[in-house]
């Protein structure tokens, strides 16, 4: 096994345990709707509540992502992000702030592009904490998820309501920081996650791993927030942070003064959603 006790990730998860309650996961896209506002967004975030952010990659072809965030990354191509300029956000956005834990989320082809080694090297120079990179199943992990665990990253895995009890060792094997449980089968932001069913596949990941357990897909109110914090440890939420973002915008898709405030204001409600499902402390 590796040891990760030294990640912002593992650090952050351990510290919410001790206070009692889940993590809020923060997804924006890198470069939405243009550079400068993003970096503005990902300031605001932690001010916000977003106790961990994840940021996405922009590709072409997002096959998991529904309509919200691939929008979102074709509005972020089109104002001319890349790889390297997402590497560069987030230092950017470590140069005041160093213990938000930042996960890259999205799909294999740019690293292969850039280069893994290269990648990787410039990621963790960046102040990149992990990676979720969907496209990429554990029988690949000597692609990426191996060099990654080496290079001292997190590769946190998906795991779905048809990940059953013989898949899970496979997806865990590797996996670090946390695993994250997409709630509902489908493209992200389709549908309303049901909870009690939620709650359980929860509890049936933790008796595979002493890994934390964040679940995604379908949260967009506080209170949507709250009940999944009632039993997970973390509680994604993308397709409705990348919404507000959009309703922001202008009638040509730019950033108004309206845009990051709007982003911030749906955080907040969120991370109050998830700080009224209190647990007992760890």
């Amino acid at each position: 096994m590796h040891n990760f006790s030294s990640t912002r990730i593992d650090r952050r998860f351990k510290d919410l345990a001790v206070e009692g309650r889940a993590a809020l996961v923060a997804f924006v896209m890198a470069g939405d709707p243009d550079l400068a506002t993003s970096l503005d967004i990902l300031k605001a975030l932690p001010k916000a509540g977003a106790d961990v952010i994840e940021v996405g990659m922009p590709f072409t072809d997002p096959m998991a992502d529904g309509p919200a965030i691939q929008a979102a990354g074709l509005r972020a191509l089109a104002a001319g992000a890349t790889l390297a300029k997402t590497l560069k956000l987030v230092a950017d956005f470590r140069g005041e702030d160093q213990t938000t834990p930042i996960v890259l989320m999205g799909y294999y082809n740019p690293i292969y592009v850039y280069g893994v080694d290269a990648f990787l090297e410039a990621a963790k120079e960046s102040g990149v904490d992990g990676l979720i990179v969907v496209d990429l199943p554990p029988e690949e992990d000597s692609e990426l998820c191996l060099p990654a665990l080496a290079a001292g990253l997190n590769f946190i895995r998906l795991a779905t309501p048809t990940t059953d009890d013989a898949r899970l060792p496979a997806v865990l094997a590797n996996t670090s920081g946390f695993v994250y449980y997409v709630s509902i089968t489908g493209t992200t932001g389709a549908a309303t996650p049901n909870f009690s069913a939620t709650a359980s596949a929860v509890a049936r990941i933790k008796r595979h791993t002493g890994l934390p357990v964040a679940v995604g897909f379908g949260v967009k109110t506080a209170a949507d927030a709250a009940a999944i914090a009632a039993h997970a440890d973390g509680v994604v939420v993308g397709s409705a942070i990348v919404d507000a973002l959009r309703g922001s915008l202008d009638a040509e898709g730019r950033a108004t003064p309206g845009t990051v405030p709007a982003v911030a204001k749906l955080v907040e409600d969120l991370a109050g959603g998830v700080r009224t499902a209190a647990r007992a402390p760890a």
